[in-house]
């Protein structure tokens, strides 16, 4: 049997960036998995995620636990959309070809990538306003620079200028590629462990024992007050990883085998999110014992300190680690999904600086100005897109396919996955039909309608937004599936990467 290298593939649906991996270059093992999860997992944003769920109200336990249960729950469709990308070596936007179809995958990939560019943002933003608070302290003129901004922007001019040069890093390090990353991931892995037990001493000490800092009483008045908070912040702790149950194929694709991608995940994820959010809990519930009011922002934070040194290193040194998370986590699968809608013409560098561009024009500096807009309108609202495509890609694969795919046909325009002229009707209808229950509940969170104009069970919806879109578009998939798709029967799948099929296959 020829190499997989030797099928025709269609020079539109492929390049090296899309291509299967062949088994000879899977190398990565459970240790592998686990170290990813861990360094993804520290990041500024996981502490601001457990920090913004104290100043919403919660006591330590039961952010903690909301953050657990939410990491154990994404979890799921993480292992079951990493199987496939295991078990054939294809990425996330080559696997959504068989749901979606060969052209209708670009419609996942791009939702997918254009929520990414918002993470580079919002990365980015932080990186750069860790940049500016080390600047201010040198340079206070910075601070009382006229505005050039819009008022509705709410962005100052000093804080701007530095993060345009910090983004302006991040497009170098794109044009010198991605090997250009690996010393700062060296580095942050050393540095932000290290920073983490520095920050959890200090609030310890500094908040005379754990046992104060742990005492701080919830601030919900009623049950019901709890509850309206805990579910949407358990969909947004489903939706901080959303994005990766779905690209997760183009981590596993490189697995030595299923094993060891289940248990890596199995133990990096959950632990290193839950332990990391310890650190953010303690130290913004000693902010309130030691200041009186509770500092969500680390960076905001850390500029509390009376040393300028100490400043000066403490943001240098963030957003240094910011810098090399942006690249390795925000910039290469949005760059493969931007390349996916046109192989031939986006490059990888290209699909990098469209990632920067459409960044920018996102305001993250808005969507993380309070913890109300970090989790009800970023975290929730982006839940409710993703929630419905993992449901189509996991009905599929499972139930429908039943694990069964032919790989050479999802780099062809006239294969089973053409479908109608490379567009899979089932799917974008139950892609509409699964994200429509949640936009009248996010335009009411981001003000576009005021409450009273949306009956209220609508409204509700948008707190599960994740959870409604996955079981309504996978169950609206799955019969659409089941009706028209039975019309074309299965065939043995030619390829060297491709199981032999046991059961039939629906195209």
């Amino acid at each position: 049997m020829p190499p997989l290298a030797a099928e025709p593939y269609a020079a539109g649906l492929t390049s090296p960036d899309l291509a299967p991996v062949p088994p000879q270059e899977r190398t990565w093992g459970t240790g592998n998995y686990a170290a990813l999860w861990i360094s993804m997992s520290l990041c500024i944003p996981t502490y601001m995620l457990a920090s913004s769920l104290i100043e919403g109200g919660m006591n330590w336990w039961e952010a903690l636990l909301t953050i657990f249960l939410g990491n154990t729950i994404v979890l799921v469709p993480m292992l079951l959309n990493g199987r496939a990308g295991a078990q054939y070596g294809i990425p996330f936007p080559v696997l959504a070809r068989a749901s979606f179809g060969v052209r209708g995958a670009n419609v996942p990939a791009l939702l997918r990538a254009i929520i990414a560019c918002g993470w580079f943002g919002i990365q980015t933003w932080i990186g750069g306003y860790a940049l500016y608070q080390m600047a201010v302290l040198w340079v206070p003129g910075l601070a009382t620079l006229p505005p050039i901004f819009p008022a509705s922007w709410a962005l100052a001019t000093g804080p701007a200028l530095v993060f345009f040069l910090f983004w302006l890093v991040n497009m170098y390090v794109v044009y010198l590629g991605v090997d250009s990353i690996r010393k700062l991931l060296v580095f942050k892995a050393y540095f932000l462990p290290v920073a983490a037990l520095a920050l959890l001493w200090w609030a310890i000490s500094a908040g005379h024992g754990l046992g104060p800092i742990l005492a701080q009483p919830s601030k919900f008045t009623s049950s019901a007050a709890f509850w309206a908070f805990f579910f949407p912040s358990l969909t947004g702790m489903v939706g901080f990883w959303a994005t990766l149950s779905l690209n997760i194929p183009d981590f596993t694709r490189y697995a030595t085998n299923q094993r060891a991608q289940q248990v890596g995940q199995a133990l990096g994820l959950p632990t290193s999110m839950t332990m990391f959010s310890f650190v953010g809990v303690v130290v913004t519930s000693a902010t309130f014992v030691i200041y009186g009011k509770t500092i969500w922002d680390p960076v905001v934070l850390a500029s509390k300190f009376d040393s300028k040194v100490l400043v000066s290193v403490a943001m240098l040194a963030v957003a240094l680690s910011t810098l090399a998370t942006n690249i390795a986590a925000n910039i290469v699968s949005p760059a493969n999904d931007f390349a996916n809608f046109s192989p031939t013409r986006i490059s990888f560098k290209m699909g990098g600086y469209i990632t920067g561009v459409l960044g920018v024009l996102i305001f993250p500096w808005k969507l993380i100005a309070d913890p109300s807009g970090y989790i009800f309108t970023w975290l929730v609202g982006y839940s409710g897109l993703l929630g419905p495509i993992g449901g189509i890609m996991i009905v599929d694969y499972y139930l429908i396919r039943h694990q069964q795919i032919d790989v050479p046909d999802l780099y062809q325009y006239h294969g089973r996955y053409a479908y109608r002229n490379g567009f899979n009707v089932a799917a974008i209808v139950a892609l509409i039909v699964g994200i429509l229950p949640n936009v009248p509940g996010f335009l009411t969170a981001i003000g576009v309608l005021d409450k009273g104009m949306v009956w209220p069970g609508l409204v509700a919806v948008y707190n599960y937004a994740w959870f409604v879109g996955f079981l309504v578009s996978g169950g609206v998939y799955l019969l659409l599936m089941r009706g028209y798709g039975a019309r074309q029967s299965a065939r043995p799948a030619p390829s060297a990467l491709s199981q032999p099929a046991s059961s039939p296959s629906l195209a």
